[in-house]
Protein backbone atom coordinates (compact mmCIF):
# COMPACT_ATOMS: atom_id res chain seq x y z
CA UNK A 1 0.00 0.00 0.00
CA UNK A 2 1.77 3.48 -1.41
CA UNK A 3 0.99 6.83 0.62
CA UNK A 4 -0.27 9.32 -1.18
CA UNK A 5 -0.41 12.29 0.55
CA UNK A 6 -2.81 15.36 -0.88
CA UNK A 7 -1.40 18.03 1.92
CA UNK A 8 0.72 20.31 2.88
CA UNK A 9 1.89 18.84 6.26
CA UNK A 10 2.37 15.36 6.17
CA UNK A 11 5.92 14.23 8.51
CA UNK A 12 7.59 13.07 5.47
CA UNK A 13 7.97 15.64 3.04
CA UNK A 14 8.51 13.43 -0.01
CA UNK A 15 5.94 12.10 0.31
CA UNK A 16 3.76 15.46 -0.08
CA UNK A 17 2.14 16.43 -3.22
CA UNK A 18 0.67 20.33 -3.42
CA UNK A 19 -1.74 19.38 -5.80
CA UNK A 20 -4.37 17.51 -7.49
CA UNK A 21 -2.38 16.67 -10.66
CA UNK A 22 0.92 16.50 -8.58
CA UNK A 23 -1.01 13.60 -6.42
CA UNK A 24 -1.96 11.88 -9.05
CA UNK A 25 1.12 11.84 -11.13
CA UNK A 26 2.75 10.37 -7.73
CA UNK A 27 0.27 7.79 -7.39
CA UNK A 28 0.79 6.68 -11.36
CA UNK A 29 4.46 6.31 -10.50
CA UNK A 30 3.85 4.29 -7.38
CA UNK A 31 1.89 1.98 -9.22
CA UNK A 32 4.46 1.68 -11.89
CA UNK A 33 6.75 0.26 -9.14
CA UNK A 34 4.21 -2.05 -7.79
CA UNK A 35 2.51 -0.94 -5.45
CA UNK A 36 -1.31 -2.74 -5.27
CA UNK A 37 -3.21 -0.35 -3.28
CA UNK A 38 -2.65 3.33 -3.80
CA UNK A 39 -4.20 5.34 -0.41
CA UNK A 40 -5.07 8.47 -0.56
CA UNK A 41 -5.15 10.86 2.14
CA UNK A 42 -5.98 14.77 2.23
CA UNK A 43 -5.72 15.15 6.15
CA UNK A 44 -1.92 14.56 8.04
CA UNK A 45 -2.58 12.96 11.27
CA UNK A 46 0.73 13.60 12.13
CA UNK A 47 1.66 14.67 15.65
CA UNK A 48 0.63 18.29 16.03
CA UNK A 49 -1.16 18.29 12.34
CA UNK A 50 -3.86 20.84 12.32
CA UNK A 51 -7.41 19.33 11.54
CA UNK A 52 -8.85 19.72 8.00
CA UNK A 53 -12.10 21.07 7.05
CA UNK A 54 -14.49 18.73 5.31
CA UNK A 55 -14.84 20.50 1.98
CA UNK A 56 -11.03 21.13 1.38
CA UNK A 57 -10.22 17.70 2.14
CA UNK A 58 -13.22 16.60 -0.31
CA UNK A 59 -11.69 19.05 -2.87
CA UNK A 60 -7.99 17.15 -2.06
CA UNK A 61 -8.76 14.09 -2.06
CA UNK A 62 -11.85 12.75 -4.45
CA UNK A 63 -10.35 14.07 -7.96
CA UNK A 64 -7.35 12.41 -7.32
CA UNK A 65 -9.37 9.06 -5.95
CA UNK A 66 -11.17 9.25 -9.27
CA UNK A 67 -7.77 10.20 -11.41
CA UNK A 68 -5.87 7.01 -10.03
CA UNK A 69 -8.97 4.55 -10.15
CA UNK A 70 -7.38 2.62 -13.24
CA UNK A 71 -4.28 2.86 -12.06
CA UNK A 72 -4.19 0.13 -9.26
CA UNK A 73 -6.54 -0.37 -6.34
CA UNK A 74 -7.40 3.10 -4.18
CA UNK A 75 -8.21 3.24 -0.74
CA UNK A 76 -8.95 6.41 0.95
CA UNK A 77 -7.17 7.41 4.51
CA UNK A 78 -9.97 9.72 6.19
CA UNK A 79 -11.69 9.81 9.53
CA UNK A 80 -14.86 11.58 7.59
CA UNK A 81 -17.95 10.03 6.58
CA UNK A 82 -18.47 12.37 3.34
CA UNK A 83 -14.80 11.97 2.24
CA UNK A 84 -15.22 8.25 2.70
CA UNK A 85 -18.60 8.52 0.67
CA UNK A 86 -17.51 10.28 -2.20
CA UNK A 87 -14.43 8.72 -2.45
CA UNK A 88 -15.98 5.36 -2.72
CA UNK A 89 -18.45 6.85 -5.49
CA UNK A 90 -15.13 8.13 -7.35
CA UNK A 91 -13.10 4.94 -7.22
CA UNK A 92 -12.36 3.96 -4.07
CA UNK A 93 -12.55 0.31 -2.46
CA UNK A 94 -11.37 0.27 0.93
CA UNK A 95 -11.62 2.67 4.33
CA UNK A 96 -8.38 3.33 5.91
CA UNK A 97 -9.63 4.51 8.79
CA UNK A 98 -7.55 5.60 11.61
CA UNK A 99 -10.59 6.94 14.03
CA UNK A 100 -11.91 3.13 13.84
CA UNK A 101 -16.00 4.94 13.09
CA UNK A 102 -16.74 3.88 9.55
CA UNK A 103 -17.17 0.12 9.68
CA UNK A 104 -21.45 1.12 9.30
CA UNK A 105 -20.50 2.96 6.26
CA UNK A 106 -18.13 0.39 4.65
CA UNK A 107 -21.00 -2.43 5.06
CA UNK A 108 -23.50 0.39 3.23
CA UNK A 109 -20.98 1.02 0.19
CA UNK A 110 -20.00 -2.98 0.14
CA UNK A 111 -15.76 -2.37 0.40
CA UNK A 112 -13.08 -3.47 2.58
CA UNK A 113 -12.36 -1.29 6.13
CA UNK A 114 -9.02 -0.90 8.23
CA UNK A 115 -9.74 -1.56 12.17
CA UNK A 116 -7.17 0.16 13.37
CA UNK A 117 -6.02 0.80 16.61
CA UNK A 118 -5.06 4.70 18.07
CA UNK A 119 -5.10 7.03 21.32
CA UNK A 120 -6.33 9.80 19.68
CA UNK A 121 -5.81 11.33 16.37
CA UNK A 122 -3.73 12.90 15.77
CA UNK A 123 -1.19 10.52 16.10
CA UNK A 124 0.50 10.93 19.09
CA UNK A 125 -0.99 12.40 23.07
CA UNK A 126 0.44 13.01 26.12
CA UNK A 127 -1.28 9.77 27.38
CA UNK A 128 0.37 7.74 29.98
CA UNK A 129 1.88 4.73 28.81
CA UNK A 130 0.19 1.42 28.18
CA UNK A 131 2.57 -0.30 29.74
CA UNK A 132 3.36 -4.22 29.93
CA UNK A 133 -0.28 -5.07 28.34
CA UNK A 134 -0.18 -3.54 25.07
CA UNK A 135 0.59 -6.43 22.85
CA UNK A 136 -2.81 -7.64 24.46
CA UNK A 137 -4.98 -4.47 24.38
CA UNK A 138 -4.13 -3.53 20.73
CA UNK A 139 -4.97 -6.95 19.75
CA UNK A 140 -8.12 -7.45 21.82
CA UNK A 141 -9.04 -3.95 20.56
CA UNK A 142 -8.95 -4.51 16.95
CA UNK A 143 -10.20 -7.96 16.53
CA UNK A 144 -13.19 -7.02 18.61
CA UNK A 145 -13.84 -3.83 16.18
CA UNK A 146 -12.83 -6.27 13.15
CA UNK A 147 -15.97 -8.90 14.53
CA UNK A 148 -18.67 -6.20 14.83
CA UNK A 149 -17.13 -5.04 11.19
CA UNK A 150 -18.06 -8.92 9.84
CA UNK A 151 -21.36 -9.04 12.14
CA UNK A 152 -22.35 -5.53 10.58
CA UNK A 153 -21.66 -7.08 6.79
CA UNK A 154 -18.11 -6.29 5.82
CA UNK A 155 -16.81 -8.69 4.08
CA UNK A 156 -13.17 -7.41 3.98
CA UNK A 157 -12.00 -6.25 7.06
CA UNK A 158 -7.99 -6.04 8.26
CA UNK A 159 -6.84 -5.22 11.59
CA UNK A 160 -4.00 -2.54 12.10
CA UNK A 161 -2.01 -2.46 15.52
CA UNK A 162 -1.47 1.71 14.73
CA UNK A 163 2.13 1.43 15.41
CA UNK A 164 2.90 5.32 16.61
CA UNK A 165 -0.44 6.17 17.04
CA UNK A 166 -0.30 7.63 20.85
CA UNK A 167 2.59 4.94 21.69
CA UNK A 168 5.95 4.71 22.97
CA UNK A 169 8.62 3.60 20.90
CA UNK A 170 8.84 0.89 23.26
CA UNK A 171 5.65 -0.08 22.96
CA UNK A 172 5.31 0.25 19.52
CA UNK A 173 8.57 -2.36 19.45
CA UNK A 174 6.62 -4.83 21.38
CA UNK A 175 3.76 -4.77 19.12
CA UNK A 176 6.01 -5.97 16.04
CA UNK A 177 7.94 -8.16 18.25
CA UNK A 178 4.49 -9.82 18.50
CA UNK A 179 3.21 -9.60 15.46
CA UNK A 180 3.31 -13.48 13.83
CA UNK A 181 0.81 -13.74 16.99
CA UNK A 182 -1.88 -10.70 15.80
CA UNK A 183 -1.43 -12.18 12.25
CA UNK A 184 -1.82 -16.02 13.82
CA UNK A 185 -5.38 -15.05 15.45
CA UNK A 186 -6.23 -12.69 12.21
CA UNK A 187 -5.98 -14.86 9.75
CA UNK A 188 -7.68 -17.93 11.72
CA UNK A 189 -10.62 -15.73 12.17
CA UNK A 190 -10.60 -14.37 8.21
CA UNK A 191 -9.22 -11.01 8.82
CA UNK A 192 -5.94 -9.85 7.14
CA UNK A 193 -3.89 -7.45 9.05
CA UNK A 194 -2.31 -4.22 7.93
CA UNK A 195 1.13 -2.70 9.44
CA UNK A 196 2.29 0.99 8.76
CA UNK A 197 5.20 2.24 10.43
CA UNK A 198 7.16 3.26 7.35
CA UNK A 199 9.63 6.60 8.71
CA UNK A 200 7.47 7.17 11.78
CA UNK A 201 9.46 8.89 14.92
CA UNK A 202 10.03 5.97 16.31
CA UNK A 203 12.37 4.17 13.93
CA UNK A 204 14.36 7.76 14.62
CA UNK A 205 14.46 7.35 18.19
CA UNK A 206 16.54 3.65 18.78
CA UNK A 207 19.92 3.68 19.48
CA UNK A 208 21.75 3.11 16.68
CA UNK A 209 23.41 7.13 16.30
CA UNK A 210 20.17 8.64 16.08
CA UNK A 211 17.93 10.67 16.70
CA UNK A 212 16.60 10.73 12.82
CA UNK A 213 14.48 12.79 10.78
CA UNK A 214 12.15 11.19 9.01
CA UNK A 215 14.30 11.98 5.24
CA UNK A 216 17.00 9.50 7.38
CA UNK A 217 14.39 6.41 8.44
CA UNK A 218 14.47 4.59 5.22
CA UNK A 219 16.94 1.73 6.09
CA UNK A 220 14.50 1.20 9.29
CA UNK A 221 11.30 1.48 7.47
CA UNK A 222 12.48 -1.32 5.22
CA UNK A 223 13.84 -3.34 8.35
CA UNK A 224 10.54 -3.09 9.78
CA UNK A 225 8.19 -3.90 6.06
CA UNK A 226 10.39 -7.54 6.01
CA UNK A 227 9.86 -7.83 9.33
CA UNK A 228 5.71 -7.58 9.00
CA UNK A 229 6.00 -9.82 5.59
CA UNK A 230 8.01 -12.50 7.35
CA UNK A 231 5.59 -12.22 10.91
CA UNK A 232 2.28 -12.86 8.09
CA UNK A 233 0.95 -9.17 7.47
CA UNK A 234 -0.80 -8.83 4.44
CA UNK A 235 -0.58 -5.08 3.50
CA UNK A 236 2.82 -2.87 4.98
CA UNK A 237 1.84 1.19 4.23
CA UNK A 238 4.90 2.66 2.81
CA UNK A 239 6.24 5.44 1.26
CA UNK A 240 8.86 3.70 -0.63
CA UNK A 241 7.47 1.26 -2.96
CA UNK A 242 9.94 0.10 -5.19
CA UNK A 243 12.51 -0.88 -2.41
CA UNK A 244 9.56 -2.12 -0.40
CA UNK A 245 8.50 -4.79 -3.54
CA UNK A 246 11.85 -5.51 -4.34
CA UNK A 247 11.82 -7.11 -0.76
CA UNK A 248 8.50 -8.47 -0.43
CA UNK A 249 9.61 -10.79 -3.89
CA UNK A 250 12.70 -11.57 -1.54
CA UNK A 251 10.38 -12.62 0.81
CA UNK A 252 8.09 -14.72 -1.28
CA UNK A 253 10.78 -16.57 -3.29
CA UNK A 254 12.59 -17.51 0.22
CA UNK A 255 9.24 -18.57 1.84
CA UNK A 256 8.81 -20.90 -1.61
CA UNK A 257 12.21 -22.09 -1.18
Amino acid sequence: MAVVNVTPDSFFAPSRAPGVDEAIDRGRVLAAEGAAVLDVGGESTRPGATPVAEDVELARVVPVVAGLAGAARVSVDTTKPAVARAAVDAGATLLNDVAGRLAPLASELGVGWVAMHHRGIPAARADPPMGPGVVGEVAAHVLDAARAARELGVAEVYVDPGIGFGKSAAENLALLAHLDELCATAHDEGFGVLVGASRKRFLGALPHGGPLDAENRFEGSLAVAVWAMVCGVDVVRVHDVAATVQAASLVSDGEAA
